[in-house]
């Protein structure tokens, strides 16, 4: 067992439940488990069930009318206020709502706290990663910001510089918002361009506020975007921005919702890919940030046929225990999932591709639209940071 790493996993996560017609399957939660276990990773990483967050814990970004909104919807979801964003298509209220948000949030908050006092160096919650949530109201299928009131505890910790990259089709809005003004606090989204998906935000323009220029950091990618314009626009702008920020914790939001598969988004990543960015993330941590990394779910629709793997993936990179992409999924696995969803598994841990990507300093394409994009973002806020576009 990997005492330096450790997954955050508790069964009753799966009761962040917004219904049947929900794309939000919690199965999608369960069969990652069930696939970390078949390949034995759960041997080879701590997996630890943390305490729900308390209302002082969500109290680092959530206001209080809010929390007791969210719980007042819990008790009586026909009640819930849909002026803070319960109730509502995106995010329905059910029953449980506030201990399901409030024990993925704590499994995100602990995870932190025990890289931050050098009990651990990496951390997976796969479970977490709900970047929509404001800090008074829901949005996109979040209800607590997990990923926010973590790095919100590490300041209260004492650190100074927490670095946040989020790899979602969609802007880690939420997160931004939190720390909008905060200079401690870097978040880099790349997501598919504002102008084609929600919730809307997320254009290079948007670099932070009056005492934290160039801290938000937005990279608006084109639809149809795929693996090697996606990984090219990855290392064009995060590596450099990252050695000059100096984290003392990187804090990483892999959502799944990139992928060629997912039927909410328009990017067309590979598995491949996605595992690409998570080993990259991984390399960042130990290069950047003292090997301090704790690395999130998110979003993920296609929930047998990506979410699993690529979250398997993610555990098994934590754990330095990576699986080869051509690795055959286990029978027992694919056998779980038939008998859970009536769906026929996949049959292996990648998507037979090997993307690579052209080095930005090797030159860019002015008519090319990803080109514009990292050009656009590097732009916007690399001199703030002392760097040349």
């Amino acid at each position: 067992m990997s005492v330096e790493a450790r997954l955050m996993w508790d069964e009753n996560v799966a009761r962040y439940n917004f219904g049947p017609a929900h794309p939000m399957d919690p199965i999608r939660l369960t069969l990652t488990m069930r696939l970390v276990e078949a390949f034995g990773l759960d041997k080879r990483i701590g997996v630890v069930a943390a305490r729900p967050a308390g209302e002082s814990t969500l109290g680092l970004v959530h206001q209080a009318d809010y929390v007791n909104a969210v719980r007042h919807a819990s008790r009586h979801p026909a009640e819930a206020d849909e002026r803070r964003g319960l109730g509502t298509e995106d995010t329905p209220a059910f029953a449980g709502m506030h201990e399901a948000s409030a024990l993925i949030t704590g499994q995100s908050v602990s995870a932190a706290e025990d890289i931050w006092h050098g009990d651990i160096h990496h951390a997976v919650n796969f479970a977490g990663g709900l970047h929509h949530a404001m800090p008074g109201a829901a949005s996109g299928f979040c209800v607590y910001n997990d990923a926010a009131v973590a790095i919100a505890r590490l300041l209260e910790l004492g650190a100074e510089r927490v670095a946040y990259v989020d790899t979602d089709v969609h802007h880690g809005d939420g997160v931004q918002t939190a720390f909008w003004d905060d200079p401690r606090v870097l978040t880099i989204s790349l997501h598919e361009h504002p102008r084609m998906l929600f919730p809307g935000t997320g254009r290079p323009e948007e670099t932070g506020g009056p005492a934290a220029v160039g801290s938000a950091v937005n990279v608006a990618l084109p639809p149809g975007t795929s693996d090697s314009a996606w990984l090219r626009a990855l290392h064009s702008v995060v590596p450099e921005l990252l050695a000059e920020f100096r984290p003392q914790v990187l804090v990483t939001q892999h959502g799944a919702d990139t992928h060629f598969e997912d039927p909410l988004a328009h990017l067309t990543l590979s598995l491949d890919a996605q595992r690409l960015a998570a080993e990259a993330c991984h390399t960042w941590a130990h290069d950047y940030a003292d090997g301090r990394w704790l690395s999130l779910g998110g979003g993920g629709y296609a929930v047998v046929e990506v979410v699993p793997r690529i979250w398997t993936h993610l555990v098994a990179i934590a754990a330095h225990a990576p699986i080869a992409p051509e690795t055959p999924v286990p029978d027992e696995w694919r056998r779980t999932v038939y008998a859970l969803t009536r769906q026929l598994a996949p049959q292996r841990m990648t998507d037979g591709r090997r993307p690579g990507w052209h080095d930005w300093h090797n030159g860019y394409d002015p008519s090319d639209t990803v080109d514009q994009a990292i050009l656009a973002t590097r732009r916007a806020v690399y001199p703030s940071h002392g760097l040349l576009p």
